[in-house]
């Protein structure tokens, strides 16, 4: 039972052995995801399926009582937001690589 107390004792946090390894944070990489996601959205035409399922939202649905949930959109709007990137930059392939990349550290 010592060596239990012992690795207890020794315990590292995660954003520890994230600096020491040179990892980026995983919020910022999932926000990086799904703003590259969206960029794919924005390039593809107006008719393709991808962007007419995911772009259109029907609005005259009934939701339940409590707080909505979080749409994709919404967050996605948020993080437009939140990095202050413009929705049009998604067109340009290399320049929203470079808006949404998250280095490693």
């Amino acid at each position: 039972m010592e060596g239990i107390r012992d690795i207890r004792r020794d315990r590292v946090r995660n954003e520890v052995i994230r600096d020491r390894v040179g990892v980026a944070p995983i919020e910022e990489k999932l926000i990086q995801h799904r703003l590259r996601w969206f960029g794919h959205v924005q390039r593809r035409p107006p008719e393709a399926p991808v962007r007419n399922e995911v772009l259109e939202r029907v609005d005259n649905v009934k939701r339940g009582r409590g707080r909505p949930k979080l749409s994709w959109d919404e967050s996605v709007k948020r993080d437009l937001k939140d990095w202050n990137i413009s929705k049009e930059i998604a067109l340009d392939k290399s320049a929203w690589r470079l808006a949404i990349n998250v280095p490693e550290l």
